[in-house]
């Protein structure tokens, strides 16, 4: 077995940062009150939000450059059972906590029948599934060809496809392939029409994003962080960054629609991060505190995003009555003390995010000092 590679702290950093940002936009204590870099953009376009879930994806590529080689004759029936493990718990988040309360005031069964498939972790563990077998299959050469014919291939399919507006809600050719495999009443609603962010079709280009992941770890497993390390990747951010830009001047940046542009784009500035915290944890050691809370949330990353998401939905299912509606705790907590913050109200929203946000640094700070692990 190839022995193991040195683990690199700027990707558990990178990795860490994109949870806590995940954590922080979606966690609003309004969100009719959100400053305008924590909301996605509406349609085309990319915010900062924008770029929480593509560095993620790109994260875990850069990972495989270090997990792949130590999996040996046992790779796919690793891969395979990490990657149904988190479309599983995916499934479980989009289901729970399993029932509501009724118009009446009684706790009922979720209707089963309109569960949505797909998802923020359903994506990864597609995007992880493929990647992996990619590279396994063709090498790190064939699949950095792959990533290029993925994004090609999509816009290609968009054109040729699409409607007379292709990057449209409606003129979407993936839309209609989605609802066909999946069920309309599976997919997301919040579009007014049941249109999936996360569907099958757009999750093409999001694999050949980890694949983009993957070839930045290659060069940080091969080469110790030096300055010709840090340079060549801020080299090949700047180009990623520059193709990113000519391509969306034919098909937008869309983040719902994974357009190959926004793939471009958004891989450019995750290895520029990249690098930017290669240079400061791996090459010149320095850990200050936000440093440590990024690593402590790098190495708990799936619990903690789980934990997010999980935790307010178990809570709400805890109400008592407060004049003429009811209430539960988060949101009360959020109404008496956040609310409360005089001044422009987005200011209260963002400090109940920042809460949220502390609480979890907390808990995954005292998780990594007792080196309390939860991997798949």
């Amino acid at each position: 077995m190839t022995a193991a590679a040195p683990r690199s702290l700027a990707l558990d950093a990178l990795r860490g940062g994109a949870v806590a940002l995940m954590i922080l936009v979606n966690n609003p204590g309004s969100w009719s009150h959100l400053f305008s870099p924590l909301d996605h953009a509406k349609w085309h376009g990319c915010t900062p939000t924008d770029l929480v879930f593509p560095f993620f994806l790109f994260a875990v590529g850069a990972s495989l450059a270090f997990t792949l080689p130590q999996m040996g004759t046992g790779l796919w029936p690793k891969v395979t059972k990490r990657a149904a493990l988190i479309f599983a718990i995916g499934l479980f988040l989009n289901a729970s906590p399993f029932v509501r309360w009724s118009a009446e005031g009684d706790l009922v069964m979720r209707h089963w029948e309109q569960l949505r498939v797909m998802g923020v972790l359903q994506r990864i563990a597609l995007a992880y599934f493929f990647a992996a077998a990619i590279v396994h299959l063709l090498g790190a050469r064939g699949a950095l060809r792959t990533a290029v014919l993925l994004l090609l291939g999509y816009w290609a399919a968009c054109v040729a496809f699409g409607g007379s507006d292709p990057y449209s809600l409606e003129g979407f050719f993936g839309t209609a392939l989605d609802r066909a495999l999946l069920g309309p009443a599976h997919l997301y609603q919040g579009e007014g029409v049941a249109f999936d962010p996360e569907g099958l079709t757009s999750t093409v280009p999001a694999v050949a994003q980890v694949l983009l992941g993957h070839a930045a770890g290659r060069l940080l497993v091969r080469r110790p962080p030096g300055a010709a390390l840090i340079a060549r990747l801020f080299t090949m951010a700047c180009l990623l960054l520059a193709l990113g830009y000519a391509w969306q001047l034919a098909m937008p940046l869309n983040k719902k629609l994974w357009t190959s542009s926004y793939v471009l784009h958004t891989s450019g500035l995750a290895l520029a991060a990249l690098a930017l915290l290669a240079q400061g944890l791996d090459l010149r050691q320095r850990r200050g505190a936000a440093a440590t809370a990024l690593l402590a949330f790098g190495r708990n990353a799936l619990f903690v995003f789980v934990l997010s998401g999980l935790l307010p939905r178990v809570l709400a299912l805890l109400r008592w009555p407060e004049g003429s509606e009811w209430v539960s705790p988060l949101p009360w907590l959020y109404r008496h003390v956040f609310a409360a913050i005089p001044g422009d109200p987005r200011l209260g929203s963002l400090a109940y995010a920042l809460a949220v946000l502390a609480a979890l640094v907390a808990l995954a700070l005292w998780m990594d000092r007792r080196r309390l692990y939860v991997r798949v």
